[in-house]
């Protein structure tokens, strides 16, 4: 039998409009962007679908924004696709929050609510320090972090072979993406992001992130979820691992491999762009690839799945 996880999208994936062909075309859609509006008793929506560009960004409202397209994307698959199955999820960072909701173990609601919070928390964590982050290119792991020692940065995401992202003070980083090049980088790059994302920096997120939690109902899922701190389907400590979350490094590539050593062969990636997607002909060039960003890919992913 062939086992289909769903993939969901991390920060960096906004766009201006993102959501806006759903909400026009499928009235299910256009209800769950005003029943978020209600919930935040914030204009979401408007942002996602209109900017501008720099108001998406924040991180407030890009990880709320992304985690409710990915949201109305996967409740649309499932509307197109009544009988769709699906045996595991998995998200990237933010991610993560999506895939635990579409699986069961927390409503959406509290979803929706704890993710714009944990953008303002780790927005926070970045207004009070100086950091930055860099994509690696085509460096290995431990060369990568031979150069994160010696920088005195972090490995702070694996997402597939080739590509790596490194986190820490904006000085230390610039030091470290000239050690990459220096060791063989194809490239070093830094990227623009408001922080030090998954690095000792953002530890003043975790124990604010810890008490909205704990008002989170949480229930076991219906289908494996795999945590980014483990790269294993989360236990019983889910509120746990995701406060960890916030500083450890994201391990997709090993979450990846390890769906695909356990017979996995379809990915749908659910939630603007398609770097995840991207990320797994990387890891396995053989795995069936599919994503619902919008109405023309939803189309194309119904007709695949039929």
């Amino acid at each position: 039998m062939s086992k289909t996880a769903l993939l969901c999208a991390g920060q960096g994936a906004q766009v201006v409009g993102m959501g806006r062909d759903f909400a026009e075309q499928f009235p299910s859609a256009r209800a769950w962007f005003d029943r978020a509006n209600a919930i935040l008793n914030h204009d979401l929506t408007g942002v996602c679908f209109n900017g501008p560009e720099a108001e998406l960004t924040r991180t407030e409202n890009a990880q709320p924004g992304i985690f409710l397209v990915s949201w109305v994307a996967f409740q649309l698959l499932k509307e197109r696709v009544p009988n769709l199955e699906f045996h595991a999820t998995a998200g990237l960072s933010l991610g993560e929050f999506t895939a635990l909701t579409a699986a069961g173990a927390m409503s959406f609601e509290d979803g929706l609510r704890v993710v714009r919070q944990r953008g303002r928390f780790m927005q926070e964590a970045c207004d009070v320090t100086q950091g930055a982050m860099a994509a690696v290119i085509g460096l290995d792991e431990t060369a990568t972090r031979e150069v994160c020692a010696e920088a005195g940065v972090v490995l702070a995401n694996l997402n597939c072979p080739g590509q790596l992202v490194i986190s820490g003070e904006k000085s230390k980083i610039e030091r470290a993406v000239e050690l990459a090049k220096a060791k063989g980088a194809k490239r070093a790059i830094p990227l623009p992001v408001a922080g030090a994302y998954h690095s000792p920096l953002m530890a003043s997120a975790q124990p604010k992130l810890q008490a909205e939690l704990a008002n989170v109902r949480f229930q076991a899922p219906s289908v494996p979820v795999i945590s980014n701190v483990d790269a294993a389907p989360h236990g019983s400590d889910i509120a746990g691992r995701l406060v960890e979350q916030v500083t450890s490094s994201v391990r997709w590539e090993d979450s990846m491999r390890r769906l695909l050593s356990e017979g996995f062969t379809r990915f749908i990636e659910l939630g603007p762009g398609t770097a995840l997607t991207g990320f797994m002909k990387r890891i396995d060039r053989n795995a069936v690839t599919l994503n619902v960003a919008d109405v023309v890919s939803l189309e194309a992913t119904v007709q695949q799945l039929k």
